[in-house]
């Protein structure tokens, strides 16, 4: 498409900064109300590709999914009214994990707002509290330099969502593309003095632990860390769904947090004398109600690694807390060796203990697939597999079972938002092709993303998807029964056939019960280069991995 003088539509001007900020890949559901967008996504189609999804609450999804992945905003587009209101879900996930994101909304003309037009919404009112920033464009100058600024707000301290209103006349009109220089993000160090400070801080503990938390780290840094407590002999857990953040197989790591948390990690927080926080915000499911470790710095003592001093100490008084980047903290403090192996040994080696017991399967448990089976996946994953979770109890099992590494990556949202393991699946295998991607999704949370099967299929993608089906909305059913026995009401769940559901959109798709026949037909599917679904049937008697409903029923 060519304009007189040089001129670009909007449109085409806002697609041109997406690709100076080095986005190759973009989820939408197509509307009217974004049209000269669309058809800019045309002209540059070479360049940036478009993914579109069949829901706009997945799409979301799938682009806070990209920017977790990536390190860099991930992009949707979705049109306005309904389709702003499905995809804010990821907005809300964005703000949560912290995660790189911007939302695009098509809005109605400028002459038709504030007149209560067809599926006209105030968005900067509507998303002020769930994004970092909401703007809307009001003249079609504006956009290059409103584009920047949203991605350097994105990308800027705690990462997070920024939601832009594009009213459809400002995409079609024209004017002169200015070229603007991309903001430039300034990241906090750390000084010499603050290291010092953390090394005096654990010469005086007894019994440290550190925490490791947030999105984004590159896989240096991860690297980085590991060298950092294996050279100091220091024991660490991971906050809420980070389990890849350490490997799971070194030495020093003791534990995750977050659901299902082992009674004998949370024993071992009351007894710490020094926690080192790096990259957590340590919010309250991390922290078990923020009730892990003494709120008052009196007999535990605080260091918090966080890059926005608007986190810190938001509700535990930290000793020592540094703004900085945690990548930049990562590669920073990798290098010091203080401690030699004797200071923390025992400490260490009984928190270790502790954990390996941890999953091991019982005797009792040989019957109950899921706790058996993802003991046994790990045989099977490599640094060439991906895990994501959805929401839901059956998360338990691989969450406490599977082991995971900086590359044997593990995806999920924080914000137990149901839906999410489908669409952040499809990303993975976008940004991570040659890799195996295995997505675990209860049957409640299929119900909610299951349509994007057939997405993946359109897109030719390598990704198992294991189906938990207890016929149920576990979780809330373990509430009602503890909190309202007897009183069951709304979590039964009709379920449709899953399998031929699958099929009909193109996948593998098998339905087992027992162990031996999940792992026959998961090794086929392994080998497979195509979509494929296996359907778990398991017992709502095994509600969670630590608790079955008959002994929750007897407390």
């Amino acid at each position: 498409m060519k304009f007189k003088n040089h001129k670009k539509t909007g449109g085409q001007i806002l697609i041109e900064c997406l690709i100076k900020h080095s986005i190759d890949r973009v989820f939408c559901v197509p509307g009217e109300s974004y049209l000269a967008a669309l058809d800019a996504f045309y002209d540059f189609r070479k360049k940036i590709k478009l993914i579109n999804a069949k829901h706009e609450a997945t799409a979301s999804n799938m682009a806070e999914a990209y920017g977790k992945l990536t390190g860099k905003p991930g992009v949707a587009f979705v049109t306005r009214g309904p389709g702003a209101c499905h995809a804010s879900i990821g907005v809300h996930i964005a703000k949560q994990d912290s995660t790189p994101m911007i939302l695009f909304v098509g809005q109605v003309a400028t002459k038709m707002y504030g007149k209560g037009s067809f599926q006209e919404i105030d968005y900067v009112s509507m998303f002020s509290k769930v994004a970092k920033k909401s703007f809307q464009i009001s003249k079609v100058e504006s956009i290059e330099k409103l584009i920047h600024k949203a991605f350097q707000i994105s990308n800027s301290g705690r990462k997070g969502p920024v939601v832009i209103a594009l009213p459809e006349d400002i995409l079609v009109k024209t004017t002169m593309q200015q070229n603007l220089s991309v903001f430039h993000i300034k990241k906090a160090m750390v000084n010499k003095d603050q290291i010092i400070k953390i090394k005096s801080l654990l010469e005086l503990s007894k019994k440290p632990l550190i925490i490791l938390g947030g999105t984004n780290w590159s896989e240096n840094s991860k690297k980085n860390i590991k060298s950092f407590v294996k050279k100091n002999n220091l024991p660490v857990v991971t906050s809420f769904r980070r389990q890849d953040l350490i490997d799971n197989r070194c030495k020093n790591y003791v534990g995750t947090l977050g659901t299902s948390v082992s009674p004998k990690l949370l024993s071992a927080f009351k007894e710490a004398d020094l926690i080192l926080s790096i990259g957590s915000r340590l919010s309250d499911m991390s922290t078990n109600s923020f009730k892990l470790f003494n709120k008052s710095s009196e007999k535990t003592k605080l260091i918090q690694i966080y890059p926005n001093f608007k986190e810190i100490e938001k509700v535990f008084n930290a000793e020592l807390y540094i703004e900085t980047d945690i990548n930049y903290f990562a590669n920073k403090i990798f290098k010091f060796d203080w401690f030699n192996s004797e200071k923390w040994g025992n400490w260490l080696k009984r928190l270790r203990k502790e954990y390996i017991d941890d999953i091991l399967i019982k005797e009792d448990y040989n019957n109950h697939s899921l706790a058996t089976i993802c003991s046994k996946i790990n045989r099977y994953i490599n640094d060439e597999t991906i895990i994501t979770l959805d929401a839901g109890n059956h998360t338990g099992w691989p969450q406490r079972y599977i082991q995971y590494s900086s590359k044997c990556m593990q995806i999920g949202s924080t914000c137990g938002s149901m839906g999410y393991s489908i669409p952040s699946a499809i990303s993975s295998s976008f940004v991570f092709p040659k890799k195996k991607i295995i997505s675990f999704v209860g049957d409640g949370g299929f119900l909610m993303s299951g349509i994007e099967i057939s997405t993946a299929v359109q897109y030719g993608l390598n990704i198992i998807f294991i189906i938990i089906n207890n016929s149920s909305y576990g979780t809330i059913r373990m509430h009602q029964e503890k909190y309202y026995p007897k009183r069951v009401v709304g979590t039964d769940l009709k379920n449709p056939d899953f399998v031929s559901f699958s099929k009909s959109m193109g996948a593998n798709a098998k339905r087992v019960k027992r162990v031996d026949d999940f792992f026959l037909v998961f090794n086929r599917y392994l080998k497979s280069k195509k979509v494929s679904v296996i359907e778990l049937i398991t017992d709502i008697e095994y509600i969670s991995s630590r608790l079955s409903l008959s002994e929750l029923r007897k407390t």
